[in-house]
């Protein structure tokens, strides 16, 4: 095939498939080698024999005739020691323990021939052999062993010969996979509509209409595409919006754009330009390590470490959710933290795409220059979730995780249930741990009591007081007074 290989890319202008052109070798000899040894369709084991061509070789050509001719030679033998015998129910059989061998009947063992020698009786009559019928079996199965060794002989010097071309066929195997990688790629781009993108030196990562090269043919071209904007002045992005909404698949598109354009091909985009990255850090998913005692949360922190030490200016990290594996409070100032760090920390400020469910880490925009808030785009129709898979500027208010649920199965008694407490969650309608004030039965919850409620006429007396009071001339005894009279009052 090397030679087609050659003739088929003949014509590429391309300086890099040219100059792997020039490292193939025909390997003119080393073919011509094993053409003329082997056999086109050799067995898959060398020790079976059959492998080497006839006519190669005249001493195995001969042990070939020997052994093959032996069925003939078998049929002659039975036929002349039946007209000698007069025995005409005579047979030359052949087993692995006593080789050839000649079966008489117990009605025809009086007409045996005195030259028989009897090596077995059997239920039947027995079984004999002759001093011809021994040389044959010498000279037959000799042949057919000393073929087999024969083949083996010639494979070891053919495999030898060639052993001693193996950098020549080395180089030309490299040039060949690279070929093949290359028309991998190209048939790739042109079948699924890629660009070729324009990879610089500098830090910027923009492209428009990005798409995921998995997603998009599972998709059955059903794919959003989104745009990407990174560098400097746009370090950290933080990406909120609905559950199914997108989010994952945005930042790993990205991702895969950096990766296939750093690796040569061109990348599922209507253009992009794509500044070198050192390292792509990704913090997807979740997983555990039971074996080695580490939670779920405890990988997503060595994880997000991993990160944080190791990531250069040059680097990109996608982060999809920190901080969840924990409480609210817990997880958020996690996320905070690690948010700000990427872009203040004066070692290293790595352009980022952040997901989270966590709104409130979009009001990092509001101080730092280099963070900005982007969205998946969601509408909700006559109760239903649309996702628009969009990816907007600003920040969204919402992620729909409700409404995600309901689509997932959950029994709609949960799901109003759910309902409920979010109501109450949002209008700050807490008890007195800082817990919902949601005790009772869904059909008749405790009634709930928010943390501003309005003042009686009582209270605000007591408020009255208090603002008549001028602490600059009142006394350690007056306030001692005063606290005496509002308690009294309050009782």
């Amino acid at each position: 095939m090397l030679p087609r290989v050659k003739t088929v890319l003949g014509d590429c202008e391309a300086p890099l498939v040219c100059s792997l052109l020039g490292e193939i070798d025909d390997l003119a000899d080393v073919r011509t080698w094993v053409d003329e040894t082997m056999q086109d369709e050799a067995p898959g084991v060398a020790r079976d024999g059959g492998f080497v061509r006839d006519g190669f070789d005249t001493e195995l050509d001969e042990l070939r005739r020997i052994s093959r001719s032996g069925k003939q030679i078998i049929a002659q033998m039975e036929e002349q020691e039946r007209v000698r015998t007069g025995i005409h129910s005579l047979k030359v059989r052949f087993n692995r323990v006593f080789g050839y061998y000649i079966e008489i009947s117990k009605s025809n063992l009086h007409a045996v021939p005195a030259d028989y020698d009897r090596k077995q009786t059997i239920a039947g009559g027995e079984r004999f052999i002759t001093p011809a019928l021994k040389s044959y079996e010498e000279r037959v199965l000799g042949a057919d062993e000393r073929s087999v060794e024969r083949e083996l002989e010639i494979f070891e010097s053919l495999r030898g010969r060639v052993a001693t071309e193996a950098p020549r066929v080395l180089d030309t195997a490299r040039a060949v996979a690279t070929i093949d990688v290359l028309a991998g790629l190209a048939e790739t781009a042109t079948l699924a509509n890629y660009t070729k993108p324009h990879v610089h030196e500098g830090d910027e990562i923009i492209a428009s209409d990005v798409r995921h090269p998995v997603v998009e043919r599972l998709a059955g071209g059903r794919f959003v595409p989104n745009d990407v904007h990174l560098d400097a002045a746009r370090q950290l992005v933080i990406l909120t919006g609905p559950n199914m909404g997108g989010k994952s698949t945005y930042l790993r598109q990205v991702g895969l754009l950096c990766l296939l354009a750093q690796s040569g091909s061109f990348v599922p985009a209507r253009d992009a330009k794509i500044g070198l990255v050192d390292r792509i850090y990704a913090r997807v998913g979740a997983s555990d390590n039971i074996a080695r005692g580490q939670s779920t949360f405890m990988v997503e922190m060595q994880e997000t470490a991993h990160i944080l030490n190791g990531a250069t200016s040059r680097s990109l990290v996608v982060l999809d959710e920190i901080g969840r594996g924990t409480s609210t409070f817990d997880g958020l100032s996690i996320a905070w933290a690690v948010a700000e760090h990427l872009v203040t920390s004066p070692r290293a400020r790595p352009k980022t795409l952040f997901a989270t469910h966590y709104h409130e880490l979009t009001d990092l925009a509001d101080g730092l220059t280099t963070v900005v808030n982007q969205h998946v785009a969601a509408r909700e129709w006559q109760d239903e979730i649309i996702f628009l898979h969009k990816i907007l500027p600003g920040r969204s208010d919402r992620s729909y995780g409700i409404q995600v649920a309901r689509l997932a199965g959950l029994p709609p008694s949960v799901i109003a249930r759910a309902r409920d407490i979010l109501s109450a969650l949002e209008q700050d309608e807490l008890g007195r741990s800082g817990r919902p004030a949601l005790s009772g039965t869904p059909a008749a919850p405790r009634q709930q009591l928010g943390l501003f409620q309005q003042t009686s006429g009582a209270d605000e007396r007591l408020r009255e007081r208090l603002r008549e009071v001028d602490i600059n001339r009142t006394t350690p005894l007056d306030a001692l007074q005063l606290i005496a009279e509002l308690k009294k009052e309050a009782e």
